[in-house]
């Protein structure tokens, strides 16, 4: 009788376990794959091959002489020492007021890691917007740097223009974008991306969901320009459902790259040649590593691409929020400055919050990092 009480209750406890787990994922932060017309849509881009999306090039997520499981690499990357990874202080802004600020001003603010507020020719655009604690769906996993996280919803004016580079948590955040809602006008995203936003119940006539090489005509004198970079996508299990892109924004006088997530490509040159060049460029910088920077590139391989797109200003992303990588916190703007020495463009270093005129010459921004343990 003991045995079997025993039997029965550790079955129950695997049960129990099991339905956490299924509750667990099913939660809309989660989303669902794409279905329906959705899907046939996808499968009809040659950029989908074999059930998923591929790179231009096709590439290996890790790359290592010695392959290691991913989950193992993972776990280890969890437990390793994170003394140098995470500031010891409030990291150092300068908050805009976004809500008094003339629409008529073209500027850039960067809001943390890849999440940037941008007014161009008029149009209020925000991209990847993230203002959770943590770039990931479990509360222990990539928590935000202190201080780092000083915008909320409720600071920004209505939003002409949501554009979502992919997937991943860290750049699409449920809680932000549903926090947003009342205040988007239009969405801008990759192939598949949409299905969130449908799962999401958003107005699926503010829907803009194309493939690589797509220009989305929102006025006689502004496009956006859906475009490849080199990443992957998926929130749980299934790899590359969805497509990941890069944005070009172009207006009569002024033209921003946005490059994504993405490892260095000759799709850089291709941008580059096709828009003749950027006023500026917001280039990824930062949780990079040698064994996938087919999928994050290296600092130097970010200045070669912003030399490839032939912007005139850079702003990096991809740092000062999240720790996903093992260099230190301050690396990636250390050594961005090294690598932009001589380089044809002007590289802006703002604090979160701190406004970039766009195609302004001549800004100077501190060394902030510096200033920080």
């Amino acid at each position: 009788m003991n045995r079997r009480a025993f039997i029965l209750g550790g079955l129950g406890l695997i049960g129990t376990a099991v339905g956490g787990g299924v509750c667990f994922v099913n939660q809309p932060k989660f989303g669902r794959l794409p279905s329906g017309d959705r899907l046939a849509r996808i499968q009809a881009s040659p950029h989908y091959i074999d059930g998923r999306f591929q790179c231009l090039e096709p590439v290996d997520i890790m790359t290592s002489q010695k392959p290691e499981n991913r989950f193992l690499a993972t776990f280890k990357f969890i437990m390793r020492d994170k003394s140098e990874l995470f500031p010891k202080q409030l990291m150092l802004s300068k908050k805009t007021d976004l809500l008094t600020l003339p629409r008529s001003e073209n500027v850039l603010i960067w809001l943390g890691h890849s999440s940037f507020y941008m007014q161009l020719n008029g149009w209020r655009i925000l991209i990847d917007p993230v203002f959770s604690d943590y770039g990931s769906p479990i509360f222990f996993i990539n928590k935000a740097f202190p201080g780092s996280n000083i915008y909320t919803a409720d600071d920004f004016p209505e939003i002409d223009v949501l554009a979502i580079t992919h997937d991943h948590w860290d750049h699409l955040d449920y809680a932000s974008v549903m926090a947003l809602k009342p205040k988007v006008k239009h969405i801008v995203c990759a192939l598949g991306v949409g299905e969130y936003f449908e799962q999401w119940d958003f107005d699926l006539d503010k829907l803009h969901e194309e493939d690589w090489y797509t220009e989305i005509k929102l006025s006689n004198d502004f496009s956006i320009h859906i475009l490849p970079s080199q990443h992957f996508s998926g929130r749980f299990l299934t790899t590359n459902p969805t497509e990941w892109c890069s944005f070009a924004f172009v207006t009569p006088k002024l033209k921003v790259f946005c490059s994504g997530d993405s490892g260095y490509g000759d799709h850089f040159k291709d941008i580059g040649n096709r828009f003749n060049g950027f006023d500026l460029a917001i280039m990824e910088n930062g949780q990079y590593n040698e064994r996938w920077h087919k999928i994050h590139m290296l600092p130097e391989e970010t200045a070669q691409a912003t030399v490839d797109v032939k912007a005139k200003q850079l702003v990096t992303s991809h740092n000062g929020k999240f720790a996903l990588a093992m260099h230190s916190w301050k690396e990636p703007f250390s050594v961005m400055t090294y690598m932009s020495k001589n380089k044809p463009y002007e590289r802006l270093t703002p604090m979160i919050g701190e406004t970039v005129y766009i195609g302004r010459p001549g800004q100077v921004f501190d060394d902030w990092w510096t200033e920080m343990e």
